[in-house]
């Protein structure tokens, strides 16, 4: 064997050893995974507190104005009836006393009467009456994801809802969202 075919040997032997190892480098990184298992997928919720106000008109009752608060007009008109009757009973000294007994008891009388119509008679009123109430609801924030990748099991956190895979990049979960939910 002459020197330049040792030579060729051995930039052959060289060639094949760096192309060997590039090749079971690009293999190693072809099998490595492109995706992981989504096991399962729970909400992460939180409660938001939303105040607004809730107005609406209610019908309210109010005691009406009164005209005569001393109720003269039903303590006159109560004396008068009562006198009228008391004198209509018994005669002389009797006459007397029983026209003036008539008297007040019709005038006590009439003021009662005119009291309690008084407190009967309402005024009904429209009220518009507001108050604030709280809302409360739940607001998703977040998934809480759990995969299996290369045997392992794992959790991690995303802010969208994955399909059955995660993608993997460099050995680990991405956990951005797909370019096509990522439109906001």
């Amino acid at each position: 064997m002459d020197k330049s075919m040792i030579k060729g040997m051995a930039v052959g032997g060289i060639a094949m050893v760096v192309l060997g190892s590039g090749a079971v480098t690009g293999y190693k990184a072809m099998t490595k995974p492109k995706f992981a298992d989504v096991v399962a997928v729970k909400e992460v919720t939180e409660t938001v507190v939303t105040p607004h106000e809730r107005c609406e008109d209610v019908q309210v009752r109010h005691q009406a104005p009164v005209k005569d608060e001393h109720r003269v007009a039903g303590t006159v008109v109560g004396g008068l009836a009562g006198g009228l009757l008391g004198s209509a009973v018994g005669g002389g000294k009797g006459k007397t006393l029983a026209t003036v007994a008539g008297a007040a008891a019709g005038g006590f009388a009439g003021n009662r009467v005119q009291k309690n119509m008084q407190e009967k008679d309402v005024v009904t009123t429209t009220e518009h009456r507001c108050k604030t109430v709280n809302e409360r609801s739940q607001k998703v924030v977040g998934y809480n994801v759990s995969y299996r990748l290369e045997g392992k099991d794992g959790v991690v956190r995303t802010s969208f809802k994955p399909g059955p895979t995660l993608p993997v990049k460099d050995g680990q979960v991405v956990t951005t969202p797909p370019p096509s939910e990522n439109k906001s």
